[in-house]
C-alpha cells in the first residue's frame, strides 16, 4: 500500500462455508429492483429464481442458478482477476456475461457487484413459456408430434446451462449486453412471462429480466460441476421443478 492509499474498510462478503445438513429452503417475495444488482452474488441469486428472462420471442422462466464471488471464490472465473475472457464480470452490474463452456456450449451469467468486483450469477437451467418453436429451431429441433423416443421433451429445452444459453441464443458477440429490467410482468403460472418492457418479437432484441410475481420457494445446495470450492451452498434452485438439472459429468470451470 502507498502512502497516499486509503485502506478499505467496508464490510467485505464471505464465501459461506459447507452446509451442515439439508438444503436450506427459503420462500422468497421480494422483488428485485435494478440496484440489487450491486449486491454479493449470493443474495442476488435466490431473487433470479422465478424470474423470466425474455429475448424477443422467446421468455424462459430461472429455474435453477448458481452464485460465484469473484476473488473470494477459487471456483469463479474472476477469482485471479480480470482477464479478456472474463473482463465483463469487472464491469458494472446487470450486464450479461457470455462465455464458452468445453469450447462449444454458450453460458451467461448476470454480472452483481459494482464494478471491479468480479462478481456473477451463473443461469444455469430455466423453463421456457414463449418462443418453444424459436427454441426448437435454435436447438436444432424439428416440431414432430408425440415426441418420439431419442428426441428430448420440452422440458429439457433450457435444462442446462448450455441448452439456456442456446435457448436465448447466446454467442460471444453478446458478452457484455445490457439486461433491462421490465415490470408488472403476468404469466400462465404466476411468474411472470411477459409485460412492459419485455421488447418485441424481433430474434436479435435486447435482453429483459422480469421479477417474478409471487412467492417461490428456493433451495439451496452445493454447486454442480466444478472442482473447487465444491461445498459452498451456492446453488439455488425450485424443488421439484423437472427442468433442474442432477450432478452428473466432469467439472467444466
Amino acid at each position: 500500500m502507498t502512502a497516499s492509499s486509503t485502506p478499505d474498510n467496508s464490510p467485505q462478503p464471505t464465501v459461506p462455508g459447507p452446509p451442515t445438513g439439508p438444503a436450506a429452503s427459503t420462500p422468497v417475495s421480494a422483488p428485485l429492483r435494478a440496484a440489487d444488482f450491486a449486491r454479493s452474488p449470493d443474495e442476488v441469486a435466490p431473487l433470479l429464481v422465478g424470474s423470466t428472462l425474455r429475448r424477443g420471442r422467446v421468455a424462459v422462466v430461472l429455474t435453477e442458478v448458481e452464485a460465484y464471488l469473484g476473488d473470494l471464490d477459487p471456483a469463479s472465473h474472476a477469482h485471479r482477476g480480470p482477464t479478456p475472457r472474463c473482463r465483463t464480470m469487472f464491469g458494472p452490474p446487470l450486464h450479461l456475461y457470455v462465455y464458452a463452456s468445453y469450447g462449444i456450449h454458450r453460458a451467461g451469467n448476470i454480472v452483481c457487484w459494482p464494478s471491479g468486483r468480479g462478481g456473477g450469477v451463473l443461469l444455469r437451467a430455466g423453463r421456457v413459456v414463449e418462443g418453444v418453436d424459436d427454441v426448437r429451431l435454435r436447438r436444432g429441433w424439428r416440431e414432430v408430434p408425440g415426441e418420439p423416443e431419442g428426441r428430448p421433451v420440452a422440458v429439457n429445452l433450457a435444462r442446462g446451462p448450455g441448452n439456456l444459453g442456446a435457448a436465448l441464443g447466446l454467442d460471444l458477440d453478446l458478452d457484455g449486453s445490457p439486461v433491462a429490467l421490465g415490470t408488472h410482468a403476468t404469466g400462465t403460472d404466476g411468474t411472470g412471462a411477459g409485460g412492459a418492457g419485455a421488447g418485441g418479437a424481433g430474434a436479435d432484441d435486447g435482453f429483459t429480466l422480469i421479477p417474478r410475481t409471487g412467492d417461490v420457494e428456493v433451495v439451496s445446495g452445493p454447486r454442480i460441476g466444478i472442482s473447487r470450492n465444491r461445498e459452498a451452498p451456492l446453488r439455488f434452485w425450485i424443488p421439484g421443478d423437472p427442468t433442474v438439472t442432477t450432478p452428473r459429468g466432469r467439472p467444466r470451470r
